[in-house]
């Protein structure tokens, strides 16, 4: 009876408090409330005061000493140079056909032909599966603008990373 009547009160106390205003939450525990009190204080008096220059002192152009431009540029067509060699980089291709059926693949390969003419393809064959791959993408946003252009010509295509040929009109 006594664990009845202790669970009751306090499940009316859970309650109580459960249902009480907000205000009655926001009081302290003396019972009252408490408030924000904004301090507006003014400390410019105790802030550093630095001199004013006067703008209208002409500055003296410094003129360099060291002139690099010559060094540079031949930096830059080293680089140039280098930048000249490299035939690969990392990028994206579409992969429109794995599989092993010859004329499949080469009938798949001329109607990509015909849609994207721009883009190469690359056909390999490892034996039994041949694989279709089109274009060199730097991006993978390039990529799935073609791959838009293809989607109802082959649904199952993919966007791989794979080493790509470099293009030497960029």
């Amino acid at each position: 009876m006594n664990r009845t009547i202790s669970l009751f009160l306090l499940l009316a106390f859970v309650i109580s408090a459960a249902c009480s205003s907000p205000s009655a939450r926001a009081k302290g525990d003396t019972g009252r409330e408490t408030t924000r009190v904004k301090v507006a204080e003014d400390l410019s008096q105790y802030r550093p005061r630095y001199p004013v220059d006067d703008a209208a002192a002409p500055v003296a152009r410094i003129e360099p000493t060291n002139h690099v431009n010559q060094k540079v540029a031949v930096l830059m067509d080293t680089v140039a140079s280098v930048n000249k060699n490299i035939k690969y980089a990392q990028g994206y291709r579409i992969l429109a056909y794995n599989g092993s059926e010859r004329q499949t693949v080469m009938n798949l390969r001329k109607s990509i032909i015909a849609r994207v003419p721009e883009e190469k393809d690359y056909l390999t064959y490892q034996q039994p599966n041949f694989r279709l791959k089109v274009g060199d993408f730097f991006s993978r946003v390039e990529a799935q603008q073609v791959l838009n252009q293809l989607s109802d010509l082959i649904p199952n295509a993919q966007i791989v990373q794979e080493q790509i040929n470099i293009n030497k009109s960029y």
